[in-house]
């Protein structure tokens, strides 16, 4: 089930700044208090793949990044024949995940980047650990943050599975100010400039990333 497919600006990662075709999936199974795409939980309609393969080449102009979100991606299982199908058509293909999902069965070529959900997104229970033994270095750990708390509980992680030696970056996020949606309670947010005085402090070998996206059009905008 497809939420939207849009092209737009990558806003996150490594690979942020670059031109990416999205493609949203729907549903989600974790109910994160800060969660901005909370209209994918239920909207969406059923796509075949070699449609969703056409509407990439589209929209994209032969945009050689694709991204698959959700949601959860890895909730539908088809989703693995998409990114296959993407990658051998020469696609850089990227898989954003909460990490509650199992990784090991995506496409070896696909670039996972791997959500751990600290306590202040309400759901640092669903996290599957043993996920972190798959990520390689082609891999990315984002971590999004709400509170000096999580800032501390996201450091100790980083440091318990030596997550810079494990993956190509490791990404700290401050969460935006989120306003209460149907099913979430939504998010104060936290200061970015709190964050980066944390992580110069401590050294950390982690990259401070905004979402660029909602720094260009309005951070309420879909499809961007």
């Amino acid at each position: 089930m497809i939420n939207e497919i849009f092209y737009s600006i990558q806003g996150e990662s490594t690979w942020a700044g670059l031109p990416c075709v999205f493609v949203r999936l729907m549903g989600c199974h974790l109910r994160c208090g800060y969660c901005d795409t909370e209209y994918a939980f239920h909207e969406g309609k059923r796509w075949a793949v070699d449609d969703v393969l056409a509407e990439v080449e589209r929209i994209g102009g032969g945009c050689s990044l694709v991204e698959v979100t959700g949601g959860e991606p890895l909730l539908q299982p088809s989703v693995h024949e998409l990114m296959r199908r993407l990658c051998d058509a020469g696609k850089t293909v990227l898989v954003e995940t909460s990490g509650a999902c199992d990784i090991a069965a995506c496409d070896e070529r696909v670039i996972r980047i791997m959500d751990l959900k600290t306590p202040g997104s309400g759901e640092v229970e669903r996290n599957r650990w043993s996920n972190i033994e798959q990520l390689t270095q082609r891999d990315e750990v984002k971590l999004v943050l709400t509170s000096r708390e999580d800032y501390a509980w996201a450091r100790q992680v980083i440091a318990e599975h030596r997550l810079p030696e494990r993956v190509k970056a490791v990404l700290l996020s401050a969460v935006h100010e989120i306003p209460p949606g149907r099913e979430l309670p939504g998010a104060t947010g936290l200061s970015l400039r709190d964050l980066a005085a944390w992580v110069l402090e401590d050294g950390l070998a982690v990259r401070l990333q905004t979402q660029l996206h909602k720094l260009i059009w309005d951070p309420a905008a879909r499809g961007v």
